[in-house]
């Protein structure tokens, strides 16, 4: 990697946009939004080692149960999730002075803590929805090569089909989330589904405000389908850029999010700061 541009640290040594060093990390990550949540969250945390803030990026390392944690947290959008994961495994798996990589790579656990708007009556806010598989309606990952094993290629082209999906918008991509992530979580009655990941708040999401959405129709096809018994529980901004960035680098990645609005009955919960620091008390917990 002989190119300072390709791999970018700052004059202390740490990675660019994180304002990480190496061993600032755990091997347990917890990736949420908003900065302000590290703040909440980290009150979960003992023996805080770390606190270090750059742009939106927020972290704290401490310990949680005896085992070090780290919250760290990556504004919104997928966008600043490619950020986000290709630096922290830069951390672990590249020597930043040499931009050599590690011929033995170390894979991390990521678990996103989010807010998302549930897409379903049965999913009322309030609700957990753990992500089994998200689909990208960002486009991200069709900037990488090599990602076609990681994809359940059968759902997205359903889904396509289903939608009638334009080709002037990205193909979407489907990721599962680790299995074993997943099955650490099995005694938890969280909800579990297909989670959209928008590349946008408004039209992404069907929301109309002074602009009108390229399919009015949109959210209600979303809440109606099914594919193999399995149904889209709700939609967020992250996770699939989170999976497939993480399948693609060898890390475990899982997302839990609480449902604060239910789009279809319109239901909003304002203040939902501690149902989030109580689902995060239960994530942490298990992992």
């Amino acid at each position: 990697m002989e190119k300072k541009t390709e791999l970018i640290t700052n004059s202390d040594g740490s990675i660019f946009h994180l304002n990480l060093l190496p061993g600032d990390i755990s091997d347990k990550i917890i990736i949420v939004g908003d900065p302000g949540r590290v703040d909440m969250l980290s009150t979960l945390l003992t023996d805080i080692r770390v606190r270090k803030e750059n742009r939106e990026f927020r972290t704290v390392t401490g310990n949680h149960e005896g085992r070090e944690i780290t919250i760290i947290s990556s504004g919104i959008g997928t966008d600043n999730i490619d950020i986000l994961v290709n630096e922290l495994d830069a951390l672990v798996n590249i020597d930043l002075k040499t931009g050599i990589a590690r011929e033995e790579p170390v894979s991390l656990t990521f678990v996103r803590i989010g807010t998302s708007g549930g897409l379903r009556d049965e999913i009322p806010a309030g609700s957990a929805v753990l992500t089994e598989t998200a689909i990208g309606f960002d486009g991200l990952i069709h900037f990488y090569e090599g990602y076609d094993w990681l994809l359940d290629t059968a759902l997205s082209d359903v889904l396509v089909q289903y939608l009638e999906w334009p080709d002037t918008l990205s193909y979407p991509y489907a990721v599962n989330a680790s299995k074993e992530l997943v099955e650490l979580f099995k005694n938890e009655k969280f909800i579990r589904g297909i989670t959209i990941s928008a590349p946008g708040f408004y039209a992404p999401q069907g929301r109309t405000l002074r602009l009108n959405t390229f399919d009015s129709e949109i959210n209600k096809k979303l809440s109606e389908f099914s594919f193999r018994g399995r149904f889209i529980a709700n939609y967020e901004m992250e996770s699939s850029a989170i999976y497939g960035l993480s399948g693609l680098l060898g890390h475990k990645a899982l997302t839990i999010c609480l449902v604060i609005g239910n789009r279809v009955s319109g239901d909003f919960i304002n203040d939902y700061k501690p149902l989030v620091l109580e689902l995060a008390g239960k994530v942490l917990s298990v992992i």
